[in-house]
């Protein structure tokens, strides 16, 4: 089967499209169209997202008619032409996402891990262990501040 007849084919005499071409059509990604699929019924009927028209070797195929005037509607909801993200907000990369009590914390937790860093002279194995269990929190946790310590450290060891 060539690429496009799975993307778009006709059914039952109705054009059907498969998840893939909604992507294509919408720009959106694909775990933004899994996520209009799975929450359709929290939307109202103009901006909910059609069920499954027609499967087809294990391929779930819309109603293109629907898909299309989903589409028209989300649009005009929404006022963009094409979706920006699928889900999570934008972030600094050091798991916060724009601040707050969360960062501050962290900013915490790898100020104590550079100290403890600074008092062993230099990073060693099972570091993060001993901080959560000395202070509390996950191993996990303290794995990331001590990993976001140890070039700050490096970083002093080299200017002085």
């Amino acid at each position: 089967m060539s690429g496009d007849k799975a993307l778009r084919r006709t059914e039952g005499g109705r054009w059907v499209v498969s998840r893939a071409r909604v992507m294509q059509h919408t720009g959106a990604s694909a775990a933004t169209v899994a996520r209009w699929y799975g929450r359709r019924e929290q939307y109202p009927d103009g901006l909910r997202f059609p069920e499954v028209a027609c499967t087809i070797e294990r391929v779930h195929y819309y109603d293109q008619e629907a898909v299309e005037a989903f589409w028209s509607k989300w649009r005009q909801d929404v006022g963009t032409g094409r979706p920006q993200r699928a889900g999570r907000p934008r972030g600094d990369g050091r798991g916060n996402h724009g601040g707050g009590w969360g960062r501050a914390r962290r900013d915490q937790a790898v100020a104590t891990a550079l100290e403890e860093v600074r008092q062993a002279g230099g990073y060693r194995h099972g570091m993060a262990a001993q901080l959560a269990h000395e202070r509390g929190g996950s191993e996990r946790s303290w794995q990331h501040a001590v990993a976001e310590a140890r070039p700050l450290y490096e970083h002093e060891d080299d200017r002085g």
